[in-house]
């Protein structure tokens, strides 16, 4: 493992024998986040957190597990460590000798082990991975931690999947507990648990905001969570998005993804705006299955407890003057604008299946053909359609998350889209840095 490691410090991508978790961890901390393989210590937390009330549920609960299992990893020789969604430390317990031994890595509270500032570690890894991770050895990007093992599992937000905390447990120059990974797994079961009983109830508030509004209005409506996942829709707004009618989702593992990714990134926008104003009111267009022009929508967000628990979602032109703060949201662009010789093209959304920069020029892949867009950066255009369902998924690519047919993994790991159109170039890849970008819009 070592020898593998030492050549791919060097810059050779053959990594044979090395698992292919810690191979892609290795790419992100060369390519993408590029740390000092000879870094001796982590570098101190500097971030400022944005958290729930829900985030402090879960680190209370981390908290009384960890310290519920510490004795048994003390015994061990190891040491137990609870970190936020940014790696920063938050709490370590275990072996004193073992503990003061890592206050000499900076594994210690204030300090930051996300993979970008400590590279491959159990801590940084499992912000990245959806289960529980394992880094023995010389699997660590740093050879001073090489003499460390570690296992983490990260707690993750059950609506939008993101990771919250993350429980780890590190040995020096041994082997950790045979017990590690079942405590791992049951501490973030039942922490998990927490999370997913306040979701249902979230989702009943919900309901209940829904119910009351379908009683006073004719217009479609739709009630999604603040991941823009639906948890119960009538039934044209239901064929408006391609979901089951009247079918309420209460539990946050079956709700339904509408088939409009312009809605969900409309529904996510509208999330971020209105957890920072409470009186946010959202109003903008999307395609729907429906028809073949734009549907006016107006998102209103509901909240539980001074928490936003989502958004209702009316479809059709409404019959009230729109408020200041819907005026203000973000509109979503009805076109986008190429060239073809002397000809200006309007296209619409759905007929754009990815663009990509290629000199001082962006190219549009479209039902067209391959065509000159009239925005001249990618920054700028991927900016405008964000909310309209497309994604930068590479420094050169932005692409349109409806017009992907398939993923396809290379044997290092990288990712490809595979575009539902006729290009010669149909294959997109996507970088390191934003494959979970990628993996999360489309639920893989």
């Amino acid at each position: 493992m070592y020898a593998a490691w030492e050549r791919f410090v060097r810059g050779d991508d053959h990594v044979l024998g090395v698992r292919p978790e810690v191979a892609i961890s290795w790419h992100r901390c060369r390519e993408q986040y590029r740390v000092d393989p000879h870094l001796t210590e982590a570098p101190i937390a500097v971030a400022e957190i944005d958290h729930t009330p829900e985030h402090d549920v879960v680190f209370a609960e981390l908290g009384f597990r960890a310290a519920s299992l510490a004795h048994d990893v003390s015994v061990a020789g190891g040491v137990v460590t609870i970190c936020d969604s940014t790696g920063r430390i938050l709490a370590e317990w275990g072996d004193p000798a073992t503990v003061e031994r890592a206050e000499q890595a900076n594994l210690a509270p204030w300090f930051c082990w996300s993979e970008a500032a400590a590279g491959t570690n159990g801590m940084g890894m499992a912000l990245e991975a959806h289960g529980p991770v394992l880094v023995r050895g010389a699997e660590h990007w740093c050879e001073a931690f090489h003499d460390w093992v570690c296992a983490g599992v990260a707690v993750r937000d059950v609506v939008s999947r993101e990771p919250i905390a993350v429980l780890n447990i590190s040995c020096y120059r041994n082997q950790l507990p045979a017990m590690a990974g079942s405590w791992l797994a049951n501490a973030a079961t039942k922490t998990q648990c927490l999370l997913r009983d306040r979701a249902r109830d979230s989702a009943a508030e919900l309901l209940a905001a829904y119910t009351q509004a379908r009683a006073g209005s004719t217009e479609a409506l739709a009630a999604v969570d603040t991941a823009g996942k639906v948890v119960i829709a009538d039934e044209t707004a239901s064929a408006l998005m391609g979901v089951p009618a009247r079918v309420p989702a209460l539990d946050p593992t079956v709700r339904w993804t509408p088939g409009l990714p312009e809605l969900i990134g409309a529904a996510r926008y509208a999330a971020r705006q209105a957890a920072r104003n409470p009186d946010y009111i959202g109003s903008t267009q999307v395609f729907t299955y429906l028809t073949d022009e734009p549907t006016p929508i107006v998102l209103r967000p509901v909240f539980l407890s001074g928490q936003l628990i989502g958004m209702l979602v009316s479809f059709g032109a409404s019959d009230e003057p729109p408020t200041p703060s819907e005026t203000s949201a973000r509109t979503l662009p009805r076109r986008v604008v190429a060239t073809r010789e002397n000809r200006t093209v309007l296209l619409r959304l759905p007929e754009v299946s990815f663009a990509e920069s290629e000199g001082n020029d962006v190219w549009l892949s479209t039902d067209q053909g391959r065509l000159r867009s009239a925005s001249s950066s990618l920054d700028s255009l991927g900016d405008e359609l964000s909310a309209a369902g497309f994604l930068r998924v590479h420094r050169r690519y932005v692409v349109n998350l409806s017009r992907i047919r398939e993923v396809e993994r290379r044997r290092g790991g990288e990712l490809f889209l595979v575009m539902d159109d006729d290009a010669v170039d149909g294959m997109v890849p996507v970088s390191r840095r934003n494959a979970p970008a990628v993996r999360r819009a489309l639920d893989i």
